[in-house]
């Protein structure tokens, strides 16, 4: 096994040895170049991504394992290897990327339905709000004009909006490798994180739409928020009055997957569209969309296929007839939404993340006061969030307030919208990606140490 992955890694190698020229070699940028090199460029993308999922082996997500490589390779600059300097700037890539973390949002929203946010009860909700309003105002009105003064308003915004942020991928991981997804930390802490989402989304709209606009008052944010909640209700209340009438008439069309899939997608990029025009972030509007489909609106579609090859079988008359009618079930077998655009996201997503990790220029980390300006907002980014854990109720608070603290891919489209609408520089922004690195890199080992330490609690004698 040692000789197979060596005999790979060694492949791999001699692959980036032969490139290497061709890239070296290619138009500077901004200029035209051929698609040839984009597609090459894509398929050395995806493969760092999937090298970096090498992490998972020792107990991280995957995202963070592509936002280093991302980092790595944005950086060979700096011992004389400027072969990834051009992709930069591929407008290419970059529009994929930013449709990367449209589906991204997209399949949160498919994650978090309405009716399982019903269900988290009174403790998840106070949870969320904890961990949203607190991070929120200590970003924004503390430890923003205090580490970062002369700044903009504007940028103490971002800030606080970044570490409201929690990735609820992360800590489920860890409950479900650890066999704790029942109990009843597990359940607040999902529960909160998909609440979470919500309001730290409602907020981005916000925080962006003030960014764009250049307007701070509380008229405008009353505004904004008002337009922002419009939205969602809008967006929920009329998709769930739609969805089912396109699943109808497009299921008359065609009844297969491939339809279900692309009105999964026409929903996505229709939304994403509409909140952009209103001035909110097109993410927010693929979060809304993801919120609206559920099972029930693709009811009509692959029914008929079914009903086809079952009379297909039965008229063939076979002794075996039982066992093909089975098959056909099976191979028939109903698939949710999310599983048909999880490979779209396995495409996409990475990009996203490994392109971020480029844009991260270490020349700037090599400053002292912007290393302590990281150390500063991590400690306020854990801090934030164990003190949610304290509103959970009769349960391991220090469970639910450490299970909440990852930021992950969430904490990373917040910075990396602030960068994009020149709110954030440079500087603040490898900070706070190095913010989201520390609060996803230590927060499972802790979460995993206060989950083994709460079993032998239980494990002791009364």
């Amino acid at each position: 096994m040692k000789k197979s992955f060596l005999f790979f890694v060694v492949l791999v190698g001699l692959f980036f040895v032969q490139v290497a020229p061709v890239l070296a070699n290619s138009e500077a940028a901004g200029s035209a170049h051929s698609f040839a090199e984009t597609f090459l460029w894509l398929a050395l993308i995806l493969l760092a991504g999937r090298l970096a999922s090498l992490v998972e082996r020792i107990g991280q997500p995957a995202v963070l394992g592509e936002l280093i490589i991302g980092v790595v390779l944005g950086n060979l600059i700096l011992v004389g290897l400027g072969i990834f300097e051009n992709i930069k700037q591929d407008q290419f890539i970059a529009f994929l990327a930013e449709l990367g973390v449209v589906i991204l949002l997209f399949q949160i929203g498919l994650e978090s339905n309405i009716e399982r946010m019903k269900q988290v009860g009174v403790k998840a909700f106070l949870v969320a709000c904890v961990g949203v309003i607190v991070p929120f105002i200590s970003g924004t009105y503390l430890i923003g004009p205090w580490l970062l003064p002369g700044l903009s308003f504007t940028t103490y915004l971002f800030l606080g909006a970044t570490l409201t942020a929690t990735s609820v991928g992360i800590t489920a991981r860890v409950f479900q490798d650890l066999g704790k997804l029942q109990t009843k930390e597990a359940q607040i802490v999902l529960g909160a994180a998909v609440i979470d989402d919500v309001l730290g989304l409602i907020i981005l709209a916000i925080v962006s739409a003030i960014a764009t606009t250049g307007g701070a008052s509380l008229l405008t944010i009353g505004f904004i928020t008002l337009e922002a909640l419009l939205f969602l209700i809008g967006a929920i209340f009329f998709g769930r009055l739609l969805a089912p009438l396109f699943g109808k008439y497009l299921s008359k069309i065609h009844s297969g997957s491939g339809m279900k899939f692309t009105m999964a997608l026409i929903f996505c990029l229709s939304f994403a569209y509409l909140a952009q025009k209103i001035g909110l972030a097109p993410i927010v509007g693929a979060f809304a969309a993801g919120l609206v489909l559920d099972p029930v609106h693709f009811k009509d579609f692959e029914k008929p296929e079914i009903v086809r090859d079952v009379k297909t079988v039965m008229a063939n008359g076979s002794a075996s007839g039982l066992a093909e009618i089975h098959e056909v079930l099976e191979q028939h077998e109903e698939k949710h939404v999310e599983d048909l655009i999880k490979p779209v996201g396995y495409l996409l997503v990475p990009l996203f993340f490994v392109m971020t990790g480029m844009s991260v220029k270490l020349e700037t980390l090599f400053n002292l006061p912007i290393l302590l300006l990281a150390l500063g907002i991590t400690v306020v980014a854990f801090l934030g969030k164990l003190v949610a854990g304290t509103v959970a109720g009769k349960v391991d608070k220090w469970i639910v307030g450490v299970g909440m603290i990852p930021r992950g891919e969430v904490g990373l489209i917040f910075v990396t919208l602030g960068r994009t609408l020149g709110v954030i520089s440079d500087s603040v922004f490898s900070a706070l990606v190095i913010v989201v690195i520390l609060t996803t890199l230590l927060t499972p080992p802790i979460l995993t140490w206060l989950l083994k330490k709460q079993d032998k609690k239980t494990l002791q004698p009364a």
